[in-house]
């Protein structure tokens, strides 16, 4: 059987063990090939070859509803829905996404890469097709990272309380939630997991219910052995008192066992919890043994990024100040900060899924006279932002914000741009916004982050590579640096990392008899007045930003100078616009928005001079 010659779940049917087998070594061949080449995640696929095998074996989808959380382990799913003669174009421009895509395919019924929301969308689902047709599954595949989010144990409650027909396979490849298992618990599992014994048992209830008196006492023992098994089974117990049936746990490389529980799953009325053991990197050494490389996606911290810098100057900070601590939700690795863990491990706390929790913790430890800084990607601050202007922000704590894949991130697509942050962060009274346009300009802001005591301090930058420049090309506090003196006439504000660009386009523009003025504006709140005034002397303004055109840094300078004079220059205000961006590299994405060099020239020649 060969991997692309699938086109549905329905080749996989009627297929003999060795053949299946067989499958699942060329599906993990196919992914170490193509995440080795473009990047993307691999341990956690590896992990969750066979149980997706067995899923579409069970399940009909797309009638049948599969949902993942996060969409990063669907990569099985992508080549069993026939897509797995494209995967060499994962991630690429115009290529496969590397999450699930409903543009794609038919079986992607959600683009979910942010954790901890699939059992709202299995909630929910449920309850229509209740109404509809009650012959269709909702299957919600949750990683157990997932449920240290709080939105899942939302959901979860939901569905409990309802009694909706959703089955919850927990995809348990990190943290065990239940106990080793024995002899003892392997009997269990087989007892609790076969739908027939489990109803003989509630009609046994039932009965012994009807017998006055002696039933009673019956009926109470028979609680009584419930309670004290569940006390035996964490899981169970945990589960099942919020109204979901727990089944497993079962090795999740079985693909003949996970299809009986999945099987004996769907037999049942009402919601069920299918806990399935996986090992992450499962069939390639490297994943295997290095499970924090691989934790969320591969490769590593490198130099000569904002994120390596950020990584060496959170030790210097942690040994100039021990009431300096750093926060994590569930991501110390790709934010840089495993050798701040390594040097000081009690003050680096991680939270889980759990960013709302992240900030106002951080909040309270602030509060108490410690310094934190919370290490978060730009697409996963904006899920906390009533937390940073309410909790934060209204309290005025010196909470330092370290927004790392700000702009246009890339290859992760539409979820992961983080194209919001400066919209909302320069909205929250008090917050200083800082966006470095150099490696040293980041160690800078941090140093100086440490100076700031009345109220919240958010330095945002990129994920992709950084200037390193001299020392006399670094600024200090809240004060733009004019780069290039013009005259007079054009005058170009280059926000963080879009500061090169403008400086290149600057450059053009002196070919063709043009001399702008460049500033570096560091601060994007509060706006420094210094540039403001330079600024308000031109006759044409540009700003550009790597975030949303719509409310963002552009906009707060153009309606600064507005205030200034009546006699405000022309602001033309270029950035990303209001829309969903596919993936591909960055830097073409913003060649694309007109964001590079040519393209902030181009405009500026065309529509303004």
């Amino acid at each position: 059987m060969q991997l692309d010659s699938i086109v549905s779940p329905d080749d996989l049917r009627e297929r003999s063990p060795e053949e299946i087998d067989d499958l699942c070594a060329q599906i993990r061949a196919r992914i170490i090939e193509a995440v080795t080449a473009r990047g993307g995640h691999l341990g956690s696929n590896l992990g969750a070859v066979e149980l997706t095998v067995a899923l579409h074996r069970v399940f009909r989808s797309p009638h049948d509803v599969i949902l993942w959380d996060t969409g990063h382990q669907a990569y099985v799913h992508k080549m069993l829905t026939g897509r797995a003669a494209d995967f060499d174009t994962l991630r690429t421009s115009g290529g496969l996404a590397g999450y699930p895509s409903r543009s794609e395919s038919p079986h992607d019924w959600i683009e979910n890469s942010h954790a901890s929301t699939v059992l709202s969308y299995a909630h929910g689902l449920a309850t229509a097709f209740e109404s509809s047709d009650a012959r269709r599954r909702v299957v919600a595949v949750v990683g157990d990272g997932a449920l240290t989010g709080g939105m899942a144990f939302e959901g979860l409650n939901n569905i409990g309380h309802s009694g909706r027909n959703v089955i919850i396979v927990l995809n348990d490849n990190g943290r065990s939630y239940a106990p080793t298992v024995s002899r003892l618990s392997e009997s269990l599992v087989r007892f609790r997991s076969n739908p027939k014994i489990m109803r003989r048992s509630d009609r046994l209830e039932e009965m012994a219910e009807r017998i006055p008196w002696v039933g009673e006492t019956v009926q109470r023992g028979m609680k009584m052995s419930q309670a004290a098994l569940r006390e035996l089974w964490d899981s169970a117990g945990f589960f099942e008192n919020l109204g979901v049936r727990y089944l497993g746990p079962f090795d999740g490389h079985d693909v003949a066992g996970v299809e009986e529980a999945l099987s004996n799953a769907a037999q049942f009325d009402g919601p069920v919890v299918v806990h399935v053991l996986t090992q992450k990197g499962r069939g390639y050494g490297p994943a295997e043994q290095d499970t924090v490389k691989h934790m969320h996606d591969v490769g590593k911290v490198k130099a000569g990024t904002y994120t390596g810098m950020f990584s060496e100057v959170m030790v210097k900070l942690g040994s100039l100040h021990p009431e300096v601590v750093a926060i994590t939700a569930a991501m110390p690795d790709s934010t840089g900060l495993l050798p701040f863990r390594e040097h000081f491990g009690d003050r680096c706390i991680d939270v889980g899924i759990a960013e709302q929790h992240a900030v106002t913790s951080a909040v309270g430890m602030a509060m108490g006279g410690l310094r934190p800084f919370f290490a978060v990607y730009s697409t996963f601050l904006s899920r906390a932002f009533d937390q940073v202007n309410l909790d934060c922000g209204l309290h005025r704590v010196p909470v330092v914000f370290c927004i790392d894949r700000a702009g246009i991130t890339g290859d992760d697509g539409p979820s992961h741009h983080g194209v919001l942050d400066m919209v909302l962060l320069t909205k929250v009274p008090g917050m200083v916004v800082l966006a470095p346009s150099s490696l040293q300009e980041l160690e800078r802001m941090m140093l100086d982050a440490m100076d700031v005591t009345g109220g919240p301090v958010a330095i945002r930058w990129p994920k992709t590579a950084a200037r390193s420049v001299g020392p006399s090309e670094v600024g200090s506090g809240l004060r733009a640096r004019q780069v290039r003196a013009g005259d007079g006439r054009l005058c170009l504000i280059g926000v963080g990392k879009m500061l090169e660009a403008c400086e290149q386009a600057a450059e053009m523009l002196a070919g063709d008899g043009v001399d702008a003025t460049v500033w570096d504006p560091r601060a994007v709140s509060p706006l420094c007045e210094r540039m403001l005034a330079d600024a308000a002397g031109c006759e044409v303004v540009v700003t550009v930003e790597d975030g949303l055109r719509t409310g963002g840094a552009g906009t707060a300078v153009r309606d600064a100078l507005l205030e200034r004079t009546e006699a405000a220059p022309r602001v033309r205000v270029l950035g990303v616009p209001l829309d969903y961006l596919p993936h591909g590299k960055p830097d073409a994405i913003l060649a694309d928005l007109g964001l590079d060099a040519a393209g902030i020239a181009a405009t500026i020649k065309a529509e303004l001079l």
